[in-house]
């Protein structure tokens, strides 16, 4: 799904969802002062809510869902973990609003009113309403992973669990427990702050970079090493950025195959995570060398010096154009070479006696453990050979 298709579903269901809290918040409040019912305003005051984190959530979504850019590399997934967390703020303070209001009221000492029977009937209405909204959101916020659609859907399912608790204590009321109609706003109060503490818990630990559960990381090294060529996981860092994971791994294979197969292992490792795990956003590899074969040094020389080296310590009776390529190996504290020669010294000389030759002149190099001389000129006739069956 393209970030432009996630955007366009994350603000419709938050549009729907913004409407249905203006409806009920004002049909709650309304009729809660009409039917002299604390609760019943309370719980329209916990819809208002839900309606005004809906617009601050329209606005985080279209920007968290926007496209990596060069000042956001890795995207703006993060904004959603702000977003979520400026919810949750505003649901500790509506939450203590809430509290101070229904502990004053059981307090002061005024006789409470029953409320209208009606108020039954509003507080039903939410709760089916309230419950709908919640399953279309989170169906959503599923298929996008997004962490602040799954707040916003949490939100309306802590509305209908409000409006519930709202219906018992009518039901209370009308049977002559005045005090329930009360009792029944401060339990949606304390919801509301357990809620907005679940919501800060989660997405501080997305701002703060904490790794994805450590059976998660084991299934992941797993899945890694059932790819042909991958030698072991030395490495494997992750965090998550608006729901998604961003995943870096070091992976070793053997020290001897080409620049170009360890990237291509590495792309195929990419490719299979992020399709058998969908949560899994964006992966960083590493190719390393097998930590049997491979103890890096970092005294040793790198190919400018140790080219120089060679070129300064070549045999004389040799031209230092013979040599057509070099391949080193850092393997074991130490550096192999690998020489090949081109085809016109090989007519003057055997391999033999080249061996001889090179092996007293670059024997003293510091560092070097092995050098190994190779002839393009079978391969060549290998290659001529292979390119008359193709044709």
């Amino acid at each position: 799904m393209t970030p432009e298709q996630a955007k366009r579903e994350a603000t419709q269901v938050t549009v729907v969802g913004m409407c249905l809290d203006i409806s009920l918040s004002l049909l709650k409040i309304f009729g809660g002062l009409f039917a002299q019912s604390f609760a019943l305003v309370t719980d329209g005051i916990h819809s208002l809510t839900d309606a005004i984190t809906d617009i601050f959530v329209l606005i985080v979504t279209r920007i968290s869902q926007s496209a990596p850019d060069q000042e956001h590399p890795f995207g703006h997934g993060r904004f959603e973990a702000l977003g979520t967390i400026t919810m949750a703020l505003v649901f500790f303070v509506t939450a203590a609003v809430l509290l101070f209001d229904s502990f004053s009221r059981l307090n002061s000492g005024v006789s409470l009113s029953t409320p209208a029977w009606w108020s039954l009937l509003i507080a039903a209405i939410s709760i089916a309403s309230k419950e709908w909204i919640y399953h279309f959101t989170m169906r959503v916020a599923n298929k996008l992973n997004s962490s602040l659609l799954k707040a916003n859907a949490w939100h309306s399912r802590s509305d209908a669990i409000s409006s519930i608790a709202v219906f018992i204590g009518l039901i209370g009321a009308q049977l002559g427990y005045l005090w329930m109609d009360t009792l029944a706003a401060i339990f949606v109060a304390l919801l509301i702050a357990k809620i907005a503490w679940e919501l800060c818990c989660e997405s501080l630990k997305e701002l703060v970079d904490t790794a994805i559960p450590l059976a998660e990381q084991l299934k992941i090294q797993q899945s890694l090493l059932n790819l042909a060529g991958i030698h072991r996981v030395h490495g494997l860092r992750s965090r998550r950025s608006g729901g998604k994971v961003i995943l870096e791994v070091e992976l070793a294979v053997d020290p001897r195959i080409s620049v170009s197969e360890g990237h291509q292992l590495g792309e195929a490792a990419s490719e299979m995570l992020t399709t058998k795990f969908p949560e899994i956003n964006d992966v960083i590899v590493h190719i390393d060398t097998d930590n049997e074969a491979h103890c890096c040094d970092p005294r040793l020389p790198l190919r400018p010096a140790l080219i120089q080296s060679i070129e300064q310590a070549w045999p004389r009776d040799l031209p230092i154009e013979a040599i057509e390529k070099i391949d080193l190996h850092y393997l074991n504290k130490n550096i192999e070479i690998d020489i090949y020669l081109s085809k016109s010294l090989l007519q003057k000389h055997s391999l033999s006696h080249l061996s001889s030759l090179i092996s007293q002149a670059l024997g003293h190099l510091d560092s070097v453990s092995n050098i190994r001389l190779y002839s393009h000129l079978a391969d060549l006739e290998m290659q001529r050979d292979i390119d008359a069956k193709c044709s």
